[in-house]
């Protein structure tokens, strides 16, 4: 047990020193108690230093303190039964212990992962906490006590990877004072909502955001909540996408617009020169649509179910083709799992200062266009 004794004592050495970040728990080895990972942070109460543990399960999260030996007893145990991997993160390295499914453990250490500790008070979370209960529980995500619903669990994961893949995105964005944010197709507001008590109350950003949806009933519900939460800068208005109109957006956000109305959203952040722009594409039914009849050289294409797919990512491919165009650096990958939706791929555009060979980038989308004899694609045509 070398490797477990060291992952301890290098515990202990960063708590001495005063840079201890986190320990996370993966790769559980059973699954059918439902625990997912354990995350571990320094907490102080009363002014003494304990070990906060957050056992994450599928339908809720359960937090409970200890002692450091106490937690190093927990852990050992947690090991032992149920999870595969562990990971110590300090400021100074990040040690990492792998047990096989035979049982063999193994270590290996790595470059620092964070610059800075997280805050230590309990106090302030709790009170944190408090106001993301709020419009939680005004949105039927949590019940009155701050609760998660268990069938809304999946959306609460959602928020929460939501706002992990924002925070890694704006951490290094310049932009002008307010952040002027707008959410096209907000339905609901669920990740509306989670943005802005992000960016104003808890990184305390000076933003804006609107919401943007064509359902009145989902406009007036949203505007209420707003209002019952006081947050003062967010505000929801009747329209469709094409109807909107802003000289200014520094992000805009479509998550799940359905067919065109990505391309439509797309649009409206290109051209007023965002210097964000985060989409989650749904439906494509534009390019399989028009292309009903044409007959297809590809295999693949002979099946109905992977001629959709194909075409899913063929004109997603041409979005992030025609981003690049227009002098964004793209990413493209899986938003949350495919257990709560395949329609789950996110698709970045970071405004970038370097200049780009457009010439080259049109070659590539008219490759694309005449393999498959798709004639145009929706956005091209808005930008043209």
């Amino acid at each position: 047990m070398k490797e477990l004794n060291t992952f301890f004592e290098t515990l202990t050495t960063s708590l001495n020193k005063n840079n201890f970040v986190k320990i996370t728990l993966s790769k559980p080895s059973k699954k059918s108690d439902g625990l997912r990972n354990v995350y571990v942070r320094l907490i102080t109460i009363k002014n003494q230093e304990q070990l906060s543990f957050t056992y994450r399960y599928k339908t809720n999260d359960q937090v409970k303190n200890y002692t450091l030996e106490e937690a190093k007893a927990i852990l050992k145990d947690l090991l032992n039964t149920s999870f595969k991997i562990a990971t110590l993160f300090t400021l100074d390295k990040d040690y990492s212990i792998l047990i096989s499914k035979k049982g063999k453990i193994s270590s290996k250490q790595s470059e620092p992962s964070f610059n800075n500790k997280p805050p230590e008070e309990h106090d302030k979370p709790k009170k944190k906490r408090a106001l993301l209960g709020q419009y939680l529980t005004l949105l039927g995500i949590a019940d009155k006590e701050g609760n998660i619903i268990p069938k809304m669990a999946d959306k609460f994961k959602q928020i929460n990877k939501y706002l992990e893949i924002i925070e890694g995105l704006i951490k290094d964005m310049h932009y002008s004072k307010p952040l002027q944010i707008v959410d096209m197709g907000s339905g609901k507001g669920y990740l509306t909502f989670a943005l802005y008590d992000y960016l104003v109350n808890q990184r305390k950003i000076e933003a804006t955001i609107i919401g943007i949806d064509q359902r009145k009933e989902l406009i007036d519900f949203c505007n209420e909540t707003a209002k019952a939460c006081g947050f003062e800068n967010l505000h929801f208005e009747q329209k469709s996408i094409e109807e909107y109109e802003a000289k200014k957006i520094d992000i805009l956000i479509a998550l799940h617009a359905c067919d065109t109305a990505t391309d439509d959203a797309l649009n409206k952040g290109i051209t007023a020169n965002a210097n964000l722009i985060i989409t989650a594409p749904c439906c494509h039914k534009q390019i399989r649509q028009s292309l009903k009849g044409v007959e297809q050289e590809n295999p693949i294409l002979k099946y109905g179910i992977f001629k959709e797919r194909q075409y899913e990512m063929v004109t997603d491919t041409i979005r992030a083709l025609i981003l690049e165009k227009n002098q964004y650096n793209t990413k493209v990958f899986e938003f949350i799992s495919n257990e709560h939706t395949r329609k789950n791929v996110m698709l970045i555009g970071q405004k970038s200062s370097k200049k780009v060979d457009k010439e080259a980038i049109a070659k590539k989308i008219e490759s694309i266009k005449k393999e498959y004899h798709i004639k145009a694609h929706y956005l091209e045509n808005l930008l043209n």
